[in-house]
């Protein structure tokens, strides 16, 4: 924090303080000077004993109020109190105390002191400021093992484990032995990277300094050697350990977990269990995740019920394991419950909820955990920041990310990632390509994922050129390797242009062999261009890579039915059979009154399907007498056209935008979440119906948001 900004804060406190009462005086307490006499703070009052206590209790304002109340008598606090009151802050999180007490630091002039300083480069780090904690860190006229651990915590609870890794190496350079703390926070650093040989020369480095034999440290190596996919080498580490304890038994079945191995997960969970060694919450917590992860959700909520004692990291686990279902409305349903036991969420608690109304469009559930998310002091969270901003964004409310994003008082290369892909998700292309030169502008590295996200938002946008630009200056200009998912960008750019023969010749010259994902893209582009050779090439493609994938079946019969061959299509239909593919259902979301309803295509099984059947039929002779011609190549069975009209009333957007309308005040907008992408149908259907009802109609489906009003769509018919 710099030291004019410093100075202002001490100004703005003095501003607001009302005016003194004076007391009676008495004679003990008062000594007379040249200046008359002086008020002297009592010995029980210095010794900082109240202000402990005060921090102790949460009440920090209170706390600084009474330092800064001797600070003003000229009386020198201990420094046990601004210690106490630093580490209040870093508890609740409380950045703005945080940085009044900095400033009355720097007006005791003990900024220099390298206790505080350490102090203040944490509870900097723990309220999510990093840039406040390096500055504090680089100020300082010298270092302490301790500095380093402080800085090098801060990056990497931060979520930037590269960074920390690089001033581990400055901090070796300067010749400071580091301790065993300084190797866990850094091992964790190369766990959350993957780097294996790093971690590796950190392994050599710990046996040589002889702390191999640290309980802590082993587990820490068993984690990284996981997270790094070694769970053989894991195994041999965690055999030799020469004491385990809870954390170490948990690490390994993590790790087992973390790499798809349930089997020995449970397995090495039973012989924990026969030696003795009691689980943990976050054992527990480990082993609900994995039920979630392998789909089994009702196993990991009757784990979760059965526990004894249930902590953030179990709630949290049991909410992941909710979202990573695809069941957001059961994760935002279980942090209720949680709220009702009194239990307090912590930023992943959080992240991992915004993460659920995103996928849903639950805009005003993401609000309420806004809300809940400033009063608990976490606004200043980088992580959580992000995520909100990502939230906004994927429910088509651009312009709050973009608000919200100004306003954080850090970003890092994962906010401004979020940004960008905000406006690449809601056809913003231009946006975001000028988003991403100010990042560069304001020295923010971009990332591989920031690139994808770039090239995603010229493929939305129609912006070739500026996509080809993109593209050939990545290893250039900061050296990132084009990966699948980059070359799937490209083909996806020239595709959906239309340049259909340039995005084959592109995957030609490809210096990677080319995934399913790069020809899927051609696939899809083939799909909205009608191009039926191209189709099938990129189709036999995709087929040699994932037989078992329904997509690129249901692409290709697209092809056939819009191109009206009958015979082709029924081939493939009948391959499909074949080969036992089912395709996925479409599925719809809808948020009414902080409640997520959802439609599957076909079906009437919501409380009020009359009513929204009712809707649907006096829409759909609105919109035929507006010129709507429902287009029947988008429904695939071989039955009459009456039918197929019948079905393509039915479908999962058309179901959720009806109940919208008969649910929702006029006027107001319908926010629509789908799990596929929207088809041609559908897409037109509802450009009619937002011009006949009034109304804006977002639909965010599983590539980007379309925002239909007043008979137009923003992408242009461009998707």
């Amino acid at each position: 924090m710099a030291r004019k900004e410093l100075q202002d804060c001490i100004a703005d406190m003095k501003r607001g303080r009302a005016p003194k009462t004076r007391r009676p005086r008495k004679k003990m307490g008062h000594t007379q000077s040249g200046d008359g006499l002086r008020s002297r703070v009592p010995y029980s009052f210095c010794n900082g004993d109240k202000v402990n206590k005060l921090c102790q209790e949460g009440r920090l304002k209170e706390a600084i109020h009474m330092v800064e109340q001797m600070v003003q008598q000229t009386t020198k606090a201990p420094i046990g109190a601004y210690v106490c009151l630093l580490k209040g802050c870093s508890r609740r999180k409380a950045l703005a105390e945080g940085k009044q007490v900095h400033a009355l630091i720097v007006q005791s002039v003990l900024d220099s002191n390298i206790l505080l300083a350490n102090t203040l480069v944490h509870m900097y780090s723990k309220c999510g400021s990093v840039l406040d904690a390096h500055k504090v860190f680089s100020n300082m006229p010298q270092h302490n093992v301790y500095s380093w651990t402080a800085i090098i915590s801060a990056y990497a609870d931060s979520g930037q484990a590269e960074e920390a890794i690089k001033l581990f190496q400055q901090m070796q350079e300067t010749g400071l032995a580091p301790d065993k703390v300084v190797f866990v926070v850094v091992l964790k650093a190369c766990a959350r990277l993957a780097a294996l040989e790093q971690g590796k020369q950190l392994h050599s480095d710990i046996i040589r300094r002889g702390f191999q034999s640290d309980v802590i440290v082993g587990s820490t190596l068993v984690d990284m050697y996981s997270k790094c996919g070694c769970t053989e080498d894991a195994r041999e580490l965690f055999n030799n350990m020469s004491e385990r304890d809870v954390v170490s038994w948990t690490a390994m079945i993590a790790g087992y977990a973390q790499n798809g191995l349930s089997k020995e997960a449970f397995a090495l969970y039973e012989q924990m269990k026969q030696e003795g060694v009691q689980p943990n919450n976050v054992t527990l917590s480990t082993l609900v995740d994995m039920y979630a992860k392998c789909g089994c959700t009702e196993d990991a909520r009757e784990l979760f019920n059965n526990m004894s004692e249930r902590d953030v990291v179990s709630w949290s686990a049991m909410i992941a394991g909710y979202a990573q279902n695809g069941l957001g409305k059961d994760s935002l349903a279980l942090y209720e419950q949680m709220k009702q036991e009194g239990v307090q969420p912590d930023n992943v608690t959080f992240v991992l909820l915004l993460q659920a109304c995103a996928s849903l469009a639950a805009l005003e559930q993401g609000k309420q955990l806004h809300s809940d998310i400033i009063k608990r002091g976490f606004q200043s969270d980088v992580i959580v920041g992000s995520t909100l901003v990502d939230m906004y964004s994927k429910c088509g409310c651009t312009e709050d990310a973009r608000e919200l994003f100004n306003n954080m008082s850090e970003r890092n290369v994962v906010s401004w990632t979020a940004m960008i892909a905000g406006y690449a998700q809601n056809g913003l292309g231009k946006e975001a390509l000028a988003l991403f030169d100010q990042m560069q502008r304001e020295g923010t590295k971009p990332n591989e994922v920031t690139y994808i996200c770039v090239l995603s938002a010229c493929a939305q946008s129609r912006l070739v050129d500026e996509g080809r630009h993109v593209f050939d200056s990545m290893y250039k200009n900061h050296g990132v390797t084009p990966t699948m998912e980059h070359y799937a960008c490209m083909v996806d750019l020239l595709g959906r242009a239309g340049c259909l023969a340039d995005a084959e010749l592109f995957i030609d010259k490809m210096p990677i062999q080319p995934g399913s994902v790069v020809w899927m893209s051609l696939l899809g582009a083939a799909r909205n261009h009608g191009n039926v050779e191209i189709g099938r090439r990129a189709f036999d493609r995709v087929m040699k890579l994932e037989p078992k994938n329904a997509a690129p079946y249901v692409l290709l019969s697209n092809i056939y039915a819009a191109a009206g061959r009958k015979d082709e299509l029924a081939k493939i239909r009948n391959e499909m059979k074949d080969a036992g593919v089912k395709k996925m259902p479409g599925c719809s979301w809808i948020e009414v009154d902080n409640q997520v309803h959802a439609f599957v295509v076909g079906e009437a099984t919501h409380p009020q399907s009359k009513e929204i059947l009712a809707e649907l039929d006096r829409l759909v002779g609105l919109m035929k007498e507006a010129g709507y011609i429902p287009d029947l190549s988008f429904v695939l069975d071989d039955v009459e056209d009456k039918e197929k009209e019948n079905a393509l009333c039915r479908h999962s957007v058309k179901l959720a935008v009806a109940f919208g309308l008969i649910k929702t005040p006029p006027g107001t907008p319908i926010r629509i979440k789908k799990n596929l992408w929207v088809c041609g149908d559908c897409h037109n259907a509802t450009k009619i119906i937002s011009k006949i009802v009034g109304r804006e109609i977002i639909v965010m489906d599983a590539n980007r948001s379309h925002h239909f009003k007043d008979g137009f769509c923003f992408c242009g018919d461009y998707w």
